[in-house]
């Protein structure tokens, strides 16, 4: 038999929406209602044309992700122990689990997008180059992305200080007052112990089954939605994202596959590619604690 535990979970990826992409740069659009206004007008009075905001065009760049397996003709016939399949069968279903945990980080990381060129890879702006409105984060540099173009330029690092509920329960407001309907917050396993201190939570002293302690925080009520928490690993620890999941997608321009390379010689040379972006179909309805401290 063989043991394997490392961590393949990926909270993100395979929870939001997948969508097909049909260019290197996948584009979307994205608009708001205006302000309520007083509105009263006289009896009788001409209608005069009310000035419209145009859409907001954004885009990102699909990456490619990449593996490859190399197997010898007499590895890939023999009985090896603890394979139920071929060698290259094996390593194929174990690169395709890792280049998945390769997509999830690239989903969390603060870089911005890149067009790529015959030398520059392509690469797609993770959630840190996206989110800009219902943000909080420490002093010193600490800044949200900047530009006219979203998605462009990272987020800069700040002075780290504690997660604390009242950062938290600060930024949920915001999410709400900008149109948010939060329902996910995905935070390291550090932070998650932060917020198991949450006030009000008290799962230390409620008891379940006889011989059970429940230490866990499964929905956070607040008078602006409630969230689930759900740890990740592939997120950078000192981010806390509360998220509307439906406000992002997976976009696919080429779905993963295996493919077969050049046979060099007495072996199987195979990859798994897939080319895929990430879609923030509107910023303002997630929000970010940035800059907690890790330890």
């Amino acid at each position: 038999m063989i043991y394997d535990v490392s961590p393949e979970e990926t909270p993100l990826l395979s929870s939001i929406p997948k969508v097909k992409a049909t260019n290197t740069l996948h584009e979307w659009q994205t608009n708001a209602l205006r302000a309520a206004a007083n509105n009263h007008h006289i009896e009788g009075s001409t209608t005069s044309a009310s000035a419209i905001t145009p859409t907001a065009r954004l885009g990102n760049y699909t990456q490619i992700f990449k593996n490859s397996v190399i197997t010898s003709g007499t590895n890939d016939s023999v009985e090896a122990a603890g394979r139920s399949n071929s060698e290259m069968a094996y390593n194929i279903l174990r690169v395709a689990t890792e280049q998945k945990l390769d997509m999830e980080k690239a989903l969390f990381e603060n870089v911005a997008r890149v067009a790529g060129n015959a030398t520059t890879a392509r690469k797609l702006a993770g959630l840190g180059a996206w989110v800009s409105t219902n943000t909080s984060f420490g002093g010193g540099a600490g800044a949200d992305p900047t530009g006219n173009v979203p998605g462009a330029t990272p987020r800069t690092n700040g002075t780290q200080r504690v997660f604390t509920q009242v950062l938290f329960d600060g930024v949920m407001q915001e999410v709400w007052k900008s149109g948010g309907k939060p329902d996910t917050v995905y935070l390291s396993a550090f932070q998650m112990g932060k917020a198991l201190g949450f006030d009000g939570n008290n799962n230390q002293r409620q008891n379940g089954a006889v011989g059970q302690v429940n230490n866990n925080i499964a929905v956070y009520l607040t008078p602006w939605g409630s969230v689930s928490f759900s740890p990740v690993r592939e997120s950078r620890s000192r981010d806390v994202w509360i998220i509307e999941k439906d406000k992002l997608a997976l976009a696919t321009l080429r779905p993963m596959k295996n493919e077969a390379l050049a046979k060099t010689g007495d072996n199987e040379h195979r990859q798994v590619v897939c080319e895929t972006t990430l879609v923030v179909r509107n910023e303002a309805a997630l929000g970010l604690i940035a800059d907690c401290t890790t330890s």
